[in-house]
C-alpha cells in the first residue's frame, strides 16, 4: 500500500459490530478497514456470517450494534459506489437477451430509469467487456453462454457502474476448475485498474495466490491485514483440521485434535 493510499480515508470503516439474522446472532464484535485498491479474501464455513457482512456494507441488513461507514457515510449512502456479484444469478434462459444488454443494466440507477443509453454507456460497457475478455461475445445470447462465461458477465454489469469497490460472494461456486482461475486471473487485473475488491470465497488454495490479504470470518473475524494464513487462524475459524492442497498434493494445516467435528 503507497503512502498516499494510506493518507486517504477507509472506503469501508466497521467498528465493533455485531449482526442477526432470523434471530440468531451470525456476527459479533467485528473490526475491519477497507483502503482503496485493497484486494481482500474472507473465507470461513458455511454459516459464518460472510454474506451477512456483505449484505450489511450494502444496507440491506442493519446491525444489531456497532457502526458501519461506507465511502464516509452510510451504507444506503455508499452502496451507490459499490459493485456487488451475488453468490447466485437467477436468469430466465428461454428469455432472448444478449451479453452486451446484460451488461448495459450496470448503467442503470435510480435517475437513469427510462432514458435512453449515451454513447459513453456504450463506451464503458465495451471497455468493461474487454476487462473480462467478452468483447467477441457481445451479441451472444446470455443463455448460449458456459457457467463461468455467465460469471464474468455478471462481474462486467456489476463494474459497469464504476464502482470504487467490488463485492463478491463466492464468484467461482458454480463453475469448473478452468474458469474459476480464469476468474481469479480477471479479479486480479481488475483491482490492477483500480478497483478494490472484497471477496468471499471457500477456494483458500487459489485465493491465496492472487488476493493482497486474507481474513477468516466465523462469527468473529480474524483479519490482521496480511495475507498470511496461519494456523492459529484456521483453528479459530474452522474448530477442526483443514487439508489445503499444495503443489497438487493434500496436506493437512492443522494437526488432528480432539475434540474435532466435520
Amino acid at each position: 500500500m503507497s503512502e498516499n493510499t494510506q493518507k486517504m480515508p477507509p472506503l469501508i470503516e466497521i467498528k465493533d459490530l455485531s449482526a442477526s439474522y432470523n434471530g440468531e446472532r451470525v456476527l459479533d464484535n467485528i473490526n475491519l478497514t477497507v483502503m482503496k485498491d485493497d484486494f481482500i479474501g474472507l473465507i470461513g464455513p458455511n454459516g459464518g456470517g460472510k454474506t451477512t457482512l456483505l449484505k450489511i456494507i450494502l444496507g440491506l441488513l442493519a446491525p444489531k450494534k456497532g457502526s458501519v461507514g461506507v465511502m464516509g457515510g452510510t451504507p444506503q449512502e455508499g452502496r451507490q459506489h459499490i459493485g456487488y456479484v451475488p453468490q447466485f444469478a437467477v436468469f430466465d434462459a428461454d428469455f432472448p437477451i444478449c451479453v452486451q444488454d446484460v451488461v448495459r443494466m450496470g448503467r442503470l440507477g435510480r435517475s437513469r430509469l427510462f432514458k435512453p443509453y449515451t454513447d459513453q454507456d456504450d463506451a464503458i460497457v465495451m471497455e468493461r467487456l474487454a476487462w473480462v475478455d467478452l468483447v467477441d461475445h457481445k451479441d451472444r445470447a446470455l443463455s448460449e453462454l458456459s457457467g463461468g462465461q455467465r460469471q464474468r458477465v455478471y462481474i462486467a454489469r456489476a463494474l459497469a457502474n464504476e464502482p470504487k469497490l467490488l463485492l463478491l460472494d463466492e464468484p467461482t461456486v458454480s463453475v469448473d476448475i478452468e474458469a474459476r482461475a480464469h476468474i481469479y486471473d480477471l479479479l486480479h487485473q481488475i483491482n490492477q485498474h483500480g478497483v478494490t475488491i472484497l471477496l468471499i470465497s471457500h477456494d483458500l488454495n487459489v485465493i491465496s495466490s492472487y488476493v493482497k490479504t486474507i481474513g477468516c470470518l466465523n462469527r468473529t473475524l480474524h483479519y490482521h491485514n496480511e495475507k498470511e494464513v496461519t494456523a492459529e487462524m484456521l483453528l479459530a475459524g474452522y474448530n477442526c483440521p483443514v487439508d489445503l492442497i499444495a503443489h497438487g498434493l493434500p496436506h493437512r494445516v492443522l494437526a488432528e485434535h480432539g475434540g474435532g467435528h466435520e
